[in-house]
């Protein structure tokens, strides 16, 4: 008997079809993968294998664990088996941590809840598992708060929450999208240790191939709420039996059209569009008495570089290198400590608001997370003309909607669009909303913070097609922030890789990725997950 299994399982929320007769089990130690893009239903079977479906879900069929059929336990029965028998590392720590509590209380909680320990038990014990998942107390008190760690430590935390009983049975939710791909290599060794260590089944649910293809045992490729294919990871994933399977292969390593063929280094114009000179930022330290700080932080150290109408760069670098922070120096949205920075042959530091203004609707910027970046109870019109108001002279209405009407043309949405919100829309639209949005003013110069580090597979390459066809058309220059070397090596011309605020390694994306001259280089990497390698290595492993 299986560990978990789950027959049958059907699920409907307010009359809505969301799973259809899926079937997949899991065994003692082994790591089975559940891939799919969004809205495939992934993350509704983890939810219902939980108990922690919304109201006016409806589930039918089989979903036993350990022989004992979790469709019918009271909710009682449930919170005894969650965090004690079955774990949960949800996608967003930040969301999934109490604020208001501390790493150690949240951690020693469910010892409590599920062990009757005592304060000083459940709290040493708290300070044992932070210990063994890469958060010693000597460097992490168990008195910190989730927002005084980086996203990665918040992950090992989430981690050690729903490990720290040991349980039979772990649900892992995208648990590295938002990570570096260092950080991301020792998360998933993380949880690959503890498998073995406690011969715990783990169902990672992910929408990276690569990551899945290094990590799991079996596979099963949910779409549309049904199971496409399923079975041992490195068989589906080799022979691609089932055209949904080799669709999201492809997707997964997706370079579009333009950047197929060696790309022709750019002829430097008479004056770079942007020129970075000896760019530094300091932070003040963090306050350690009423009087006292402790020692500034330089985010960003002796920065230099020129970047040439149409050019597309890649700042790569693990988390807390800088990039963001001189990403935001850029926009002028954060004033340099020292340094300088001309846009189109003019100083743009120590400038007042009235005098970047023109300047502004030249350089524009797609973030992450495009719903964050939008006001919800505006709709789309609103939305994409915002920036409009940078133009002078300003434009009538008819002309505004005029330029909405392009710029959603540009990114693949049309005019019927106009009048819905963001919450309409799915994730890969929403991001075509943001590039809309970047578009509008007619930049030169476009920064994107991970602008598709969230999306599934396929959504992605439509991004990437649109991005590559957006720097062709337009002769639009991009700086690309990310930290899938994937995305900057189907993209960009040429990358920058930023270590500890500084630019150690710069050339053409191809040259330094294949042959990483740095430190930091190399181990960016090297940590990078590659499907055909994974793949190899695991037919190999099976003779």
């Amino acid at each position: 008997m299986s560990l978990l299994e789950i027959e049958s399982l059907n699920l409907e929320i307010d009359g809505t079809p969301i799973l259809r007769n899926v079937e997949l089990s899991i065994d003692r130690g082994e790591i089975r993968g559940l891939v799919g893009e969004s809205g495939s239903g992934k993350s509704m079977t983890a939810l219902t294998v939980m108990q922690l479906l919304p109201l006016g879900a409806r589930a039918t069929g089989q979903v036993r664990f350990d022989g004992k059929n979790l469709l019918a336990a009271s909710e009682n029965e449930m919170c005894q088996l969650r965090g004690d028998d079955i774990g949960m590392v949800f996608q967003e720590p930040m969301t999934a941590l109490n604020p208001v509590k501390t790493i150690g209380e949240q951690v020693a909680e469910g010892i409590r809840f599920h062990t009757r320990a005592s304060r000083p038990e459940a709290e040493d014990r708290a300070r044992k598992i932070l210990d063994r998942v890469g958060l010693p107390e000597v460097k992490y008190p168990l008195s910190r708060y989730p927002h005084q760690l980086s996203g990665g430590q918040r992950q090992r935390v989430v981690i050690a929450i729903a490990t720290a009983l040991n349980p039979r049975l772990l649900i892992a939710d995208e648990p590295t999208t938002a990570l570096d791909v260092v950080l991301q290599a020792q998360i998933l060794d993380l949880l690959r240790d503890l498998c073995h260590e406690n011969k715990m089944g783990l169902l990672l649910i992910s929408h990276d191939l690569a990551v899945v293809a290094d990590m799991t045992d079996n596979i099963t490729i949910l779409r549309g709420g049904q199971v496409m294919e399923e079975g041992d990871t490195a068989r589906v994933l080799s022979e691609q039996t089932h055209p949904y399977t080799r669709q999201l292969a492809l997707a997964s390593t997706h370079v579009p059209a333009r950047r197929k063929h060696p790309l022709v280094q750019h002829q430097p114009a008479e004056t770079p569009l942007l020129k970075v000179t000896s760019l530094t930022r300091d932070y003040l330290g963090q306050r350690i008495g009423f009087f006292k700080r402790s020692a500034p932080t330089r985010a960003v150290n002796d920065v230099s570089f020129s970047l040439w109408p149409g050019q597309s760069v890649a700042l790569v670098g693990r988390s807390g290198c800088g990039k963001s922070t001189l990403a935001r120096m850029i926009l002028a949205l954060d004033p340099p400590t020292s340094g300088s920075i001309e846009f189109e042959g003019i100083e743009i530091t120590g400038k007042s608001e009235a005098e970047l203004k023109p300047i502004r609707r030249h350089m524009q910027v797609v973030f992450q997370d495009p719903y964050g970046s939008f006001d919800p109870r505006q709709n789309v019109a609103r939305l994409v003309s915002e920036p409009l108001h940078l133009l002078q002279p300003t434009l009538g209405s008819k002309e505004r909607r005029e330029r909405v009407e392009k710029a959603l043309n540009e990114v693949g949405l049309t005019t019927s669009d106009l009048e819905k919100y963001p919450h309409e829309f799915s994730g890969g639209q929403r991001q075509r909303l943001s590039i809309a949005r970047a578009l509008i003013t007619r930049p030169k110069l476009i920064i994107a913070d991970e602008p598709v580090s969230a999306l599934d597979v396929s959504i992605r390459s439509q991004i990437l097609d649109l991005i590559a066809s957006l720097n062709a058309r337009y002769n639009l220059a991009f700086i690309f922030i990310t930290h899938d070397l994937t995305v900057a090596r189907a993209i960009t011309d040429d990358v920058f890789v930023m270590h500890e605020g500084r630019i150690v390694e710069a050339g053409r994306t191809e040259s330094v990725l294949e042959n990483p001259q740095s430190k930091p280089a190399q181990e960016l990497v090297s940590a990078t997950p590659d499907l055909h390698r994974a793949i190899a290595r695991k037919l190999r492993e099976q003779g």
